[in-house]
């Protein structure tokens, strides 16, 4: 009986590990025949839950959602990442959840083992959030967008945008894309004909749901990638390429997807494709930057660069020379 019980826990976690799995390979895991793990799968379902399986030489079984939430077996790494998930959740941006997500960390905590917990603990001391860095979105809106861009559904919903002139506006919703602070829906708007990207704390009450419709190629492919050019050039009169001589990875670690688009170009290049109200505010953050770049657009940064420098050459020579007369002086 406790082989038993513990074989069937062992098939329980592998058909929760991923979407499919064919017989031979369930019995190949588990060391078992294909007998056995038949006679296993008879008794998940008995236990209450809902194993499909498929015949033929590609079949196989694959837990199917069910009436109630099952119990989840994780891996050690598994329930330190669902474990911090909910620790920072309960200072997010997604209004409602902090409760929900302090009643699903006290259960997980109190089933884990001691080592594991020790470690959870450690994590959580070490982890401190500030709290939301943006305007608070409430779940169930967010849920709602989230479940009508898998389903396909057409939307319609009240809108404020950056100047507060209000509208209602008719969607074919594709994705949700998280920042920093906000989240934004990047949906093709059936009004204007094209594109948009509405951040999700500025949609009023409710979306209301329509008919399917089908969906449509993003632009390039990527939707993150069309919402960060979206919020970090588009919105500005200054929109700006720049070729940094510094390694991908390290200028991500640098700048968010929220300030500019990075593409890499080889092992030691890449491009920022960012925007700003004035020449001025870009150069400030490229100098800050600390790395060399060349200015491939537009113009005006170009010679706003060339002006800075010359400022700044002027006052590095006046304080040399006034350094000069004070040692004198003395």
């Amino acid at each position: 009986m406790i082989n038993t019980s513990a074989r069937l826990l062992r098939l329980l976690a592998l058909l929760q590990s991923r979407p499919f799995w064919r017989g031979r390979e369930l019995a190949a895991r588990m060391e078992v025949t294909g007998r056995t793990v038949r006679r296993d799968v008879d008794r998940l379902r008995s236990l209450g839950y809902p194993v499909e399986a498929s015949a033929g030489t590609a079949g196989g079984y694959q837990l199917a959602a069910g009436s109630n939430l099952p119990p989840l077996l994780l891996e050690d790494d598994e329930a330190l990442a669902v474990s911090l998930g909910l620790r920072m959740a309960t200072a997010g941006t997604v209004v409602g959840m902090e409760e929900s997500a302090l009643r699903a960390l006290a259960k997980l905590e109190q089933l884990m083992p001691a080592r594991l917990r020790a470690r959870v603990r450690n994590l959580h001391a070490a982890v401190l959030p500030l709290g939301s860095g943006g305007p608070g979105v409430p779940h169930d809106r967010l849920v709602a967008l989230a479940q009508a861009c898998r389903a396909l559904q057409r939307l319609e919903f009240d809108y404020d945008d950056q100047s507060g002139r209000a509208s209602v506006r008719a969607v074919e919703p594709h994705a949700l894309v998280s920042t920093e602070a906000r989240w934004y829906l990047l949906a093709w708007d059936l009004g204007r004909g094209d594109w948009r990207t509405f951040r999700v704390d500025r949609i009023g009450g409710m979306p209301r749901g329509g008919e399917r419709f089908l969906p449509r190629k993003v632009p390039g492919g990527d939707a993150a990638a069309f919402v960060s050019r979206a919020i970090s050039v588009q919105p500005y009169a200054l929109k700006a390429r720049i070729e940094l001589h510094a390694p991908l990875a390290r200028m991500r670690a640098r700048i968010p997807p929220s300030a500019g688009r990075l593409t890499r170009l080889d092992e030691t290049r890449c491009e920022l494709e960012t925007g700003a109200q004035r020449p001025d505010m870009l150069a400030y953050h490229l100098a800050m930057l600390d790395v060399p770049f060349i200015v491939i657009e537009p113009v005006e940064l170009e010679q706003h660069l060339r002006m800075l420098s010359t400022r700044l050459s002027q006052a590095a020579r006046a304080s040399g020379e006034r350094r000069k007369r004070t040692s004198r002086e003395r």
